[in-house]
């Protein structure tokens, strides 16, 4: 079966890779598309501290800061609002289904499973985060 514009799989989102790896098939720059480009943008906005990024010092979950304290079930509760309100005020291209948040106490880390859905797909997607403490 031939391959025709209307045969071939439509990219409805693209992003570069952040170490803006080249392609080696038409040496341009690769890039991530759909759910592989949602998946990034959700793990770097889980990832990021408010006031890291330059010029856009509202954006980010601080999230490891509540690593600094005892996980308990209301630790867990704020780590899940802080989650779920950063996905759907900065991430507009998906759908949020449910965030699940486990902490490990031994090792002050959070397990987050982050279910969401791309806009115009119905196929959930999940992606698995675990933050540690670094200091």
């Amino acid at each position: 079966m031939a391959i025709t514009p209307l045969t071939r799989k439509k990219e409805t989102y693209s992003d570069f890779y952040k170490d803006l790896t080249i392609s080696p098939v038409n040496f341009d720059l690769a890039r991530k598309t759909d759910e592989e480009s949602i998946k990034e943008s959700i793990r770097n906005l889980v990832l990021t501290d408010r006031g890291e990024r330059l010029f856009q010092p509202e954006i980010g979950c601080d999230i490891r800061k509540i690593l600094f304290e005892n996980i308990g079930p209301e630790t867990i509760v704020t780590a899940r609002e802080m989650i779920k309100s950063t996905i759907t005020n900065y991430e507009p291209r998906c759908g949020l289904i449910g965030v699940d948040v486990y902490g490990a106490n031994d090792s002050n880390s959070i397990s987050v499973t982050i279910t969401f859905h791309v806009i115009n797909k119905q196929e959930p997607i999940t992606l698995n985060l675990t933050v540690d403490r670094v200091r």
